[in-house]
């Protein structure tokens, strides 16, 4: 997730202005003109096409369902895993497609999970799906689902603590133009304006969830279970923080605060876990194209500025849920067997340079 006042606007005073004026006049000025990055494309029709084919060639690949078998025979959790567009979706779909024999899939609004537990099914019968309504950061739902998957699969070999929110605000929600204006005011509220509350909330969500995650997780990774086939205690958990936990300026206070809290729960715990072939890393992303981000990318397009999204990074473009997906990937399986205590920024480059506006001259 990244503030808009980052990635959407070179102009901050004029685009507040816009937020405060009628959607139309929005679509009809410049104030989601965005600064591109040094060294890019050599015309803005080059770079339209690239950035077409570059997305273009990332949902292709998130649509082949042939995978390597990387979690052959592993049994694992993902929370955060409600809409279609996000990271947790994705997570699921590509850890059964390498194999996974047993996917635990939970949300608080699980709406949309047994059509997702359908498709799963259907297209990789290998892979059991049980999906869990239940609030990730409560500690009494998530060790009771550990206990479930001891008692049923006789070890835990990944947790992705995926579950978020960037605000408090209702998911699942059609979202027009209006409804993004209001989105991307709330996201750019100064620290007077946020309630202790939503605070609180944020954090319990945010960081809470990611504590319990690690706490009962590791936990049960400690065990063996030689009958079901583990011999060596271990496991990986992977938690998703954000570049907003990073760097300043990326999302509000206490969506920032929360995700810096998992990255340093991340470090710490994988020393506190040291010995336990338990390996903890966090992922960080950019500008993902995501239920959490649609405000942004549905007032992009309302402006006709779609294509101007994500050019600050040197991707010049968003990212998908796939891609980071393929990160959590390799963090479960063993190809990340010497990766611990790691924040890895998924960013489109973003977070390896300083902001800055184009300046009119």
């Amino acid at each position: 997730m990244v503030n808009y006042r980052l990635q959407q606007s070179t102009d901050i005073d004029a685009f507040d202005d816009q937020l405060e004026s009628s959607p139309e006049s929005i679509a009809n000025t410049e104030g989601l003109t965005i600064g591109t990055a040094r060294g890019g494309p050599g015309s803005s029709a080059q770079f339209k096409e690239i950035r077409k084919s570059a997305l273009e060639g990332v949902k292709t690949r998130s649509e082949i369902t042939k995978g390597s078998e990387k979690l052959t025979g592993r049994v694992g959790i993902i929370t955060g895993v409600g809409p279609e567009s996000g990271i947790g979706t994705a997570a699921a779909k590509l850890f059964a497609r390498e194999g996974a024999k047993h996917l635990y899939l939970v949300d608080y609004d699980d709406s949309a999970l047994p059509n997702l537990k359908k498709w799963l099914e259907t297209t990789y019968p290998s892979t059991k799906v049980t999906i869990v309504k239940a609030d990730a950061a409560s500690a009494a739902a998530i060790s009771k689902l550990v206990s479930q998957v001891i008692s049923e699969d006789g070890h835990l070999d990944f947790f992705f603590a995926n579950a978020g929110i960037s605000q408090i605000r209702p998911r699942n929600t059609k979202m027009d133009v209006n409804k993004a204006i209001g989105d991307l005011k709330s996201l750019a509220r100064n620290v007077e304006e946020i309630d202790e509350k939503e605070f609180e909330e944020v954090m319990r969500i945010n960081a809470l969830g990611v504590f319990v995650a690690i706490k009962y997780a590791s936990e049960a990774m400690k065990n063996v279970s030689p009958q079901h086939g583990k011999v060596v205690p271990g496991g990986s958990i992977i938690l998703t923080a954000s570049i907003a936990g990073l760097k300043a300026n990326a999302g509000p206070i206490p969506y920032s605060a929360s995700k810096a809290a998992v990255v340093s729960m991340a470090q710490t715990s994988a020393y506190d876990l040291a010995g336990y072939n338990i390996r903890v890393n966090a992922l960080c992303p950019g500008l993902i194209e995501t239920d959490m981000t649609r405000g942004m990318f549905t007032l992009a397009e309302a402006a006709g500025k779609s294509d101007k999204m994500g050019v600050l990074n040197p991707a010049h473009r968003q990212g998908l849920g796939s891609e980071v997906a393929q990160v959590a990937l390799f963090l479960a399986s063993d190809d990340s067997s010497y990766v611990n205590g790691q924040a890895i920024p998924i960013d489109g480059g973003l977070s390896s340079g300083v902001p800055y506006a184009k300046m009119k001259l």
